[in-house]
């Protein structure tokens, strides 16, 4: 006698349960026991919630709660061609950009990309001792052999990141401007922020193949891309209304507010959000190995898999330099910004 006969007896749908109660579906193993132990006496304290199996149990007519899972699949792969048809075009440029990007990253040899990346980071942050801090950082991996996927790996984080700002920036600025708007978006970017990363690659998976970069380019860009858009909204609510009444006493038009008054105001912000994005970047290229994302993630898969331990933890390190180099280079860039508002 399953625990909640009483519920259907007592609404009498005992013959409607059991018209529905022979299955072909093989049973699982939690079912084999849970059938060995139908004789055991069920108390107040050991009363199981009822759920969608407890329910089976007693109703055959009820779903268990693997034919709700196996329906959310049936339902995605139904509608998997219909999306890869209406997405293939729009995402396939993020494989022509990722290839080109990680192309050059192989294809220039170190005496060239050393000197480009050292004077992007002294115009960036104006700083001769991070530029050799740098220098060590990249001098010590091209040392250790891990300089080529140290450049697969920063080629990603500046693609994926770079679309990240150029997404991101404007559906802040527009969320920024409608209080509906941020009511409807809100949701989304707590969602994307709290969805375990893994999670991100499954639907990818099934839609995309495992040998084309824009399946861990969009896994990445939807990682990554939540901070900058929390960031740039919140920037511009911030901006000292006294401020905005100023601008509107000359008559400046809402665009040039934008542009003249809130976005400059609001750069630190924005640029503290621009630092979150390329961090979140570098943690989701690791993960991103897992569907053939090139760079240092590999060298930690493989550690892992194969139980190389020396392997995993100096890839490992090689990631925590770069994740220095990135967070050290982008804030002082926005050290820079707070500075130039200052004065």
């Amino acid at each position: 006698m399953a625990t909640y006969d009483f519920v259907f007896d007592g609404l009498g749908l005992r013959d409607w349960c059991d018209a529905g109660a022979e299955s072909d579906a093989p049973l699982s193993m939690a079912d084999l026991l849970a059938k060995g132990g139908a004789g055991e006496e069920v108390s107040l304290w050991t009363l199981p919630f009822p759920s969608l199996d407890a329910l089976n149990e007693a109703c055959g007519r009820i779903p268990q709660s693997r034919d709700l899972s196996k329906g959310v699949e049936n339902g995605f792969l139904a509608i998997k061609d219909a999306l890869r048809v209406v997405l293939d075009p729009i995402t396939q440029p993020l494989s022509w950009i990722l290839d080109f990007a990680l192309a050059v990253a192989e294809g220039t040899p170190w005496w060239i990309m050393f000197p480009v990346l050292l004077a992007v980071v002294y115009l960036a942050s104006k700083s001769v001792r991070l530029v050799f801090l740098v220098l060590a950082c990249l001098g010590f991996l091209a040392f250790i052999d891990h300089y080529d996927y140290a450049m697969q790996t920063l080629a990603i984080i500046f693609v994926c990141a770079f679309l990240c700002v150029l997404l991101g920036v404007p559906i802040g600025i527009a969320m920024s401007r409608s209080d509906r708007l941020q009511k409807a978006v809100i949701p989304v970017l707590d969602m994307l922020q709290t969805l375990p990363p893994f999670v991100y690659l499954i639907p990818l998976i099934f839609l995309f193949s495992v040998t084309e970069p824009k399946l861990y380019g969009i896994a990445i860009i939807l990682y990554a891309i939540v901070p900058v858009i929390r960031l740039t909204d919140l920037g511009i609510r911030l901006v000292d209304q006294d401020v905005i009444e100023a601008a509107d006493s000359f008559g400046m038009t809402d665009r040039q507010k934008l542009f003249g008054v809130q976005i400059p105001l609001a750069l630190p912000n924005i640029m503290a959000g621009v630092n979150q994005t390329i961090m979140m970047s570098l943690a989701m290229v690791v993960i991103a190995s897992l569907v053939s994302a090139p760079g240092l993630g590999v060298l930690v898969l493989r550690g892992i898999r194969n139980l190389e331990l020396g392997v995993g933890l100096i890839s490992g390190l090689g990631i925590v330099l770069l994740a220095i180099i990135l967070d050290r280079v982008t804030k002082a860039a926005l050290d820079r910004v707070n500075a130039a508002q200052k004065h």
